[in-house]
């Protein structure tokens, strides 16, 4: 099991910078891809940006350039580092844990409680 909690949301203005953090309750090296999603209001869930135990990392096309996915493995934090924002950044943040603790072994994924981000004049 793993607990997620995310901090960093907020309002800030276009062409403003946020940095979200996702704390788990797990040494992060037991959990296969720690991943950013965020939702819009009457819209679906989308990938944000995803990062393995391994260090591979994957970014949704509109946030490449601007969002950066890091980790602190003393903290067992993650981090998504937002710059350049823009007004359709505007979403609820959640971070996400996929855990498969072998090749034969279901997945089993946990979510955080979600973070607001505003991005507007």
């Amino acid at each position: 099991q793993v607990q997620l909690v995310e901090s960093g949301g907020g309002l800030v203005q276009p062409g403003g910078s946020l940095r979200l953090s996702c704390a788990t309750s797990r040494n992060i090296f037991s959990i296969n891809t720690m991943g950013w999603y965020r939702q819009a209001p009457g819209k679906q869930r989308e990938l944000v940006a995803t990062m393995t135990s391994g260090g591979s990392i994957n970014y949704a096309d509109s946030v490449k350039g601007r969002f950066t996915i890091s980790r602190d493995n003393a903290k067992n934090t993650v981090y998504l580092q937002m710059n350049s924002l823009k007004p359709e950044d505007t979403a609820v943040y959640y971070c996400n844990a996929l855990i498969k603790p072998t090749p034969w072994s279901a997945k089993f994924n946990y979510w955080g409680q979600g973070t607001q981000v505003t991005v507007s004049s």
